[in-house]
């Protein structure tokens, strides 16, 4: 008698709260009554029959029967003359006669595209050693922590000499040193569960628990995580739990009826994308996302999820055409309340078993409490993208300076409702591509101008509260957009500008990492604090980044024209000495050298709100930051 699923897994799956149920449905390697074999699972519960193909019995399903367990939808079989490796599809015959052929929505591993069946397991025998990266995690908070995540594409961030791809194992040997010189502290992969469509970066899935066989196994993958942890290196991975592809050996229709996506073609369908939408509500399906999210925290010892799109989930008409009907739920609004549910259910899953992780929201709704615990009505991340942020910024950034005066609010703006969320400040993928233009070209200007701007509007994201991320090629200023079938143009480094584009980011990240004002108190209202906000006409912004000793703070001046300030006055919060400590406009970058050597000596003159000010140079189209180096105590101010 075949004993997995047991009752209770069943019971739990169909309740909505079998949160590791890849650990019984699927096909899993088995020991049963001393025969050595695999069990197949899998609920297709308006299925007539399933069976198992493959090459073992030419795809036609014969001797290899699944038996429906009754009441449950939930079909089962064991088979003890498959070995590991092999090909397989559940053969479904529906109630209209129909057959289809589908791969099974369990899979740890499914074969290399074209090709799209499941392949039986084999089980893992890799042994992790990141177990004191795992101890550091319990003994920091990441809110008060430097966050700076690379974003990548593990298919375009370097290629073969003959365009293939690198495996996991050798972008560990790359991507990681790279990764810790630059001074980042995370990265962020792009989609990589298993999905037929290279061009669709890995959105629109088939294979939601197979790592993508074009980089290599599961124990691939783990070995690079493992290395990245070793290096003290953090890794976030960019999960789809909105919305599937209709590729036909995937979830749709699964079993001839819609059981993974919504019954209703108005609430299923993603218009824009040409992909279904998962059924919240339902129970099976909530067992089915959240055991994902779980299996890759678990299984490969993930830091964290960047949930995509999260919008789509939560509007019930996000990309719905003008001309169709609106849909509404039961209060008349177009909220899908079932959706919000869900995240808040998943949000208090996650924590309660990886309290830890990186659960971050990419949604770009003003919808409110997203990083508010559930239990205060919020949603539960812990983490936003801050789209606003995103938007205004690079607005701003695309003006020629003699009108950025008009415009001066966008770059303000944002501290604004900073406060109401934790958020981060994404320059993603999704802004360097589809005619977007890269970062670089995006900035006016000509050639020196475009890299001074790039150099600043990094110098302030980076100054800004919040934990930052930057999509791959942005650090030594990519010209082209992101080609997701090239690699990066690493050649550009052969030339001046670019290259001291990367060291100013490298010099940029290792500076945000050393200076706790610039993270320590990100999401608190004392740790930031404007001198001067309001002054468009040279479209100059001043402020301050403070840690938990007051007196350990920075000045930070931003000036986005290309003229250059002699004597300019800067109101500071203490009397006393203060350096220049960084300066974006340092020749080395490929600025112009207005830097201020020396010390500046406080002056006892009112100004910016200030007792007293200090009188610098300020570069033109840079980011200067100063420090106070010697504090004048009262006897000496007398």
């Amino acid at each position: 008698m075949i004993t997995l699923p047991t009752n209770k897994d069943i019971y739990l799956f169909h309740q909505g709260t079998n949160y590791f149920s890849y650990q019984s449905l699927g096909c899993h390697y088995h020991e049963l009554n001393g025969r050595k074999g695999y069990l197949f699972s899998v609920w297709a519960p308006n299925a007539v029959s399933v069976t198992v193909a493959g090459d073992f019995n030419h795809w036609t399903g014969s001797g290899y029967k699944l038996e429906r367990i009754p009441d449950t939808g939930i079909w089962k079989g064991f088979f003890t003359t498959l070995a590991e490796g092999i090909p397989y599809k559940y053969k479904i015959i529906t109630k209209d006669g129909h057959e289809l052929l589908k791969a099974d929505p369990f899979a740890f591993q499914m074969e290399l595209r074209p090709l799209t069946a499941s392949l039986t397991p084999s089980t893992s025998s890799y042994k992790w050693n990141d177990q004191n990266w795992q101890k550091s995690k319990e003994k920091q908070s990441s809110y008060q922590s430097a966050v700076s995540i690379y974003e990548i594409h593990f298919g375009s961030w370097k290629l073969k000499k003959d365009g293939t791809y690198y495996s996991y194992r050798e972008m560990a040997e790359m991507l990681i040193p790279y990764v810790k010189k630059m001074g980042f502290t995370h990265i962020e992969l792009m989609p990589i569960a298993e999905h037929p469509y290279d061009l669709s970066w890995g959105y629109q899935i088939t294979g939601y628990f197979a790592p993508t066989s074009r980089y290599g196994t599961a124990d691939d993958l783990r070995f690079f995580i493992d290395q990245c942890h070793q290096a003290n290196i953090g890794v976030i991975l960019d999960w789809v739990p909105g919305h599937f592809c209709k590729d036909e050996q995937g979830l749709r229709l699964f079993d001839g009826s819609p059981i993974y996506e919504y019954c209703d073609p108005d609430k299923a369908e993603k218009h824009t994308w040409g992909t279904l939408t998962f059924d919240f509500g339902r129970p099976e399906v909530q067992s089915f996302l959240i055991s994902n999210a779980l299996y890759w925290l678990k299984e490969f010892h993930l830091d964290g999820l960047r949930v995509d799109a999260v919008a789509s989930m939560t509007c019930l008409n996000f990309d719905r055409p003008e001309h169709l009907n609106k849909v509404t739920n039961s209060y008349g609004t177009e909220v899908n309340l079932e959706a919000l549910a869900f995240l808040k259910k998943l949000n208090e899953v996650i924590f309660h078993y990886f309290p830890h992780t990186f659960m971050m929201a990419e949604d770009s709704s003003d919808m409110a409490l997203v990083t508010s615990p559930v239990s205060t009505g919020g949603l539960g991340f812990n983490y936003k993208w801050n789209m606003g942020w995103m938007n205004d910024l690079l607005e701003y950034m695309s003006y020629d300076p003699v009108y950025r005066k008009w415009h001066h609010h966008l770059v303000s703006f944002s501290m604004m409702y900073h406060y109401s969320e934790n958020f981060v400040l994404p320059l993603s993928h999704d802004e360097v591509v589809h005619g977007k233009k890269s970062l670089l070209d995006k900035m006016p200007g000509d050639q020196w101008q475009q890299f001074a701007n790039l150099r600043v509007l990094y110098g302030y994201m980076f100054c800004h509260p919040g934990k930052k991320l930057l999509f791959m090629g942005g650090e030594f200023g990519q010209y082209m957009e992101w080609r997701d079938h090239h690699e990066l143009d690493w050649l550009l480094l052969d030339y001046p500008l670019h290259n001291q584009m990367q060291k100013y980011l490298q010099s940029l990240l290792h500076f945000y990492r050393k200076n706790l004002p610039l993270y320590q108190l990100d999401y608190d209202q004392s740790g930031f604090e404007w001198i001067d906000a309001d002054n468009c006409d040279h479209s100059i912004y001043v402020f301050q980044r403070i840690s938990k000793q007051p007196d350990q703070f920075l000045v930070i001046i931003c000036h986005f024209t290309p003229n250059v300030y002699e004597n300019y006055k800067v109101g500071v919060p203490l009397p006393g000495t203060y350096k220049e400590i960084f300066n974006s406009d340092d020749s080395k970058y490929g600025g112009s050298g207005q830097i201020n050597t020396g010390n500046q000596v406080t002056i006892n003159e009112e100004w910016h709100c200030h007792k007293q000010h200090i009188r610098v140079k300020i570069p033109p189209l840079a980011i200067s930051i100063y420090q106070l180096v010697k504090e004048f105590v009262k006897e000496e101010t007398k």
